[in-house]
């Protein structure tokens, strides 16, 4: 298993954050893209999907990235600092290092907004194509209710109970904000690369409109969206993965 890496991010203030990474170079050099794996809200690398990606790359020589954002994982910081900008700006400096060419990206729930804003941060020739596996972007707007943005808007951190571990799940005012000031969904995305969507019709946390609506946004004309009947938010049964890396292999070029 290639060994985890650390990359510390300059500041101005001097308090560089060390992010957490999975690189492999990949074995073939014929221009192919790389993958890089964007994680959902409070996620890391050391997911089920994350790690079929990152195995397929190995087996088949692509290069692939994969990270925990500051505060996740093995990445120093403190999640309630956590927001968007600076999630972006962690994955654009490890592109940066070990990604220069095209890139795949893969986003798993808020990762899919992730990708989205990385790609547009990209020229647009290096946006080989995207793979949203229950993408949620927007949810800052759509995913609370007005009661609570009122509250987020005054400072007060939000709790919602949380179906994948013991703890409630703490929404932080700082990334609220930053998310409403990132929202997509109701303008036109310009981005023209193939982009796969694959969503499940028994999300009980990100309705899979939200995929629709995107793919509708989306300015490319080669979007595809596969919706799971029985598939859960997760999206990470056997079945459910072999739909994933069916997509990666078609983007990635693989034969």
């Amino acid at each position: 298993m290639t060994e985890t890496r650390f990359h510390t991010l300059a500041a101005k203030d001097g308090q560089g954050r060390r992010i957490a990474h999975r690189f492999t170079p990949g074995a073939k050099d014929d221009g192919a893209p790389a993958l890089v794996f964007l994680p959902g809200y409070m996620s890391d690398m050391a997911g089920s999907k994350a790690q079929a990606v990152f195995d397929w790359a190995e087996a088949n020589g692509r290069a692939c990235l994969l990270l925990d954002y500051s505060g996740c994982g093995e990445s120093e910081g403190d999640f309630a600092d956590g927001s968007l900008s600076r999630w972006r700006e962690e994955v654009l400096a490890l592109l940066e290092i070990h990604c220069p060419g095209p890139v795949v990206f893969i986003g798993s729930s808020m990762g899919g907004w992730m990708m989205l804003l990385c790609a547009l941060a990209l020229r647009p020739e290096r946006r080989a194509g995207l793979i949203g596996i229950a993408p949620a972007p927007d949810f800052t707007e759509w995913g609370y209710s007005e009661a609570d943005k009122a509250k987020l808007a005054e400072g007060e951190i939000i709790y919602e109970p949380n179906a994948y571990g013991p703890e409630p799940t703490p929404t932080y005012p700082g990334l609220w904000a930053d998310g409403q000031k990132l929202l997509l969904l109701d303008a036109p995305i310009a981005i023209d690369c193939p982009v796969r969507l694959l969503h499940g019709q028994a999300d009980p946390d990100v309705p899979h409109k939200v995929s629709l609506r995107l793919a509708a946004a989306l300015h490319s004309a080669d979007v595809q969206v596969t919706l799971i009947k029985d598939g859960d938010h997760r999206l990470s049964r056997p079945a459910d993965i072999a739909l994933i890396l069916r997509a990666v292999a078609e983007l990635a070029g693989a034969a």
